[in-house]
């Protein structure tokens, strides 16, 4: 007995309309390496704007704040609006302006020395910072490392040579 989704090819298997016609499976294999182009594309234009961050951080931290107009203060994160920085923000800012990893507790413990009215607004800090730092990650914004205790640490993505998400245990553990 054959169903009412086969496709009529002989194979008497159940499968989608045409599944099993060639035009189709060019057209699938065409959009999805398209696709996997586009998401390394992506990836490496957010590892390229991380490094660029950075530098503009590295120079406002030298010369001072007065050096950014208020543009670049904005898409820096460094505008000194009214309210308070965002929770994304302040972990943002505590992982670009980091010389090594971090673990989650270490950025809560630089956003308490650095802006602690963020922290106040979360029940779990701890959990949100990792929360936080796990979505960072997702956006090609940070990297994920472990470190030689097994804990994870995460690192703003500057190299775009060394970008990994995740560590492949090259040796970079010492570090910590």
């Amino acid at each position: 007995m054959e169903s009412a989704r086969n496709t009529g090819n002989g194979s008497g298997s159940k499968s989608l309309p045409g599944s099993g016609d060639p035009h189709v499976q060019e057209v699938m294999r065409a959009a999805h390496e398209e696709l996997k182009q586009l998401l390394r594309q992506r990836g490496d234009i957010m590892k390229r704007i991380g490094t660029v961050k950075q530098t503009i951080v590295g120079l406002a931290n030298l010369f001072g704040d007065d050096v950014l107009n208020e543009e670049l203060l904005e898409l820096v994160d460094r505008k000194s609006s009214g309210r308070q920085p965002g929770f994304t923000k302040a972990c943002r800012m505590v992982l670009m302006e980091a010389d090594r990893p971090l673990g989650a507790r270490e950025v809560c413990e630089h956003i308490q020395q650095r802006t602690p009215p963020v922290l106040l607004r979360h029940k779990d800090p701890l959990a949100s910072v990792t929360t936080v730092l796990n979505r960072l990650v997702e956006y090609g914004e940070a990297r994920t490392v472990i470190r030689e205790n097994g804990r994870r640490a995460w690192q703003w993505v500057s190299d775009p040579a060394n970008s990994g998400f995740a560590s492949t245990g090259e040796g970079s553990a010492s570090k910590f």
